[in-house]
């Protein structure tokens, strides 16, 4: 088990937002968290990051319990996290942004081996290495602060709403990009609000609503179930079949 979450209860001032929330990775598994906004999938992330530090529960990544450690500490243990606002230095170019992680890694000979790595999942950035980071597209940026957060997270990725915003071409594209790295042996727990982005991708889903796992599967399975796509995600129920919305 690469990452084990159990009973995470974590506030925000005196709200109560992950209310016992329970969940694990295994190496090399895409794991989205699905459910309509406000019901805590952002705040799982940030509280396995340390960003939101929960008030109880067990956070163990790799064998070690890491709830209480400082985001700092986290990251050097190989956990990248790409945040919604993606976040990337928009004065510096994209090679630069890409070398960042290497900053805090103990064997930077070994950036020449990762850069090629991540440009093999995602060949539009090759030709951009120069660019000024703050004058790549929208989608473009996305695939940057993914291949950066790819580099520091060499462990486990958390990934908060990827395709938000993006254009329908350019989320097919990120699709494409998520496949690669999925071929590639990566960990990733997905936060995503497109259903088909994360049935495309996910190897298993849970679904949060007001800070609790009420569903939990295999996307294979999970997609039999019109009635739960229907409840907790809002897909539309088709001639009693999940397929057709997917």
């Amino acid at each position: 088990m690469l990452l084990n979450v159990q009973d995470l209860h974590t506030y925000y001032g005196q709200s109560h937002i992950l209310q016992g929330v329970s969940l694990h990775i295994g190496e090399g598994e895409i794991v989205a968290l699905l459910g309509p906004n406000g019901m805590g999938k952002t705040t799982t992330l940030r509280s396995i990051m340390g960003l939101t530090p929960p008030q109880s529960g067990s956070i163990v990544f790799r064998g070690e319990e890491i709830r209480g450690l400082s985001p700092f500490e986290i990251a050097r243990r190989g956990v990248g996290y790409v945040p919604e606002d993606r976040g990337i230095f928009k004065s510096l170019t994209v090679l630069q942004n890409l070398l960042i992680p290497h900053l805090n890694k103990r064997r930077r000979q070994e950036w020449a081996g990762d850069l090629e790595r991540i440009l093999v999942l995602f060949p539009a950035l090759r030709s951009r290495l120069s660019q000024i980071a703050g004058s790549l597209s929208g989608g473009e940026q996305q695939m940057l602060t993914t291949a950066r957060g790819l580099i520091a997270g060499d462990h486990l990725l958390l990934l908060d709403e990827p395709t938000e915003g993006l254009a329908p071409t350019v989320v097919e594209d990120f699709v494409e990009a998520l496949r690669r790295i999925k071929t590639q042996g990566f960990t990733v727990l997905l936060v995503e609000q497109n259903v088909n982005t994360a049935f495309e991708t996910a190897d298993r889903c849970y679904i949060l609503e007001k800070g609790q796992v009420k569903v939990e599967g295999a996307i294979a399975e999970i997609k039999k179930k019109p009635e739960i796509l229907h409840r907790y995600l809002g897909v539309p129920e088709e001639n009693g079949s999940a397929n057709s919305s997917l």
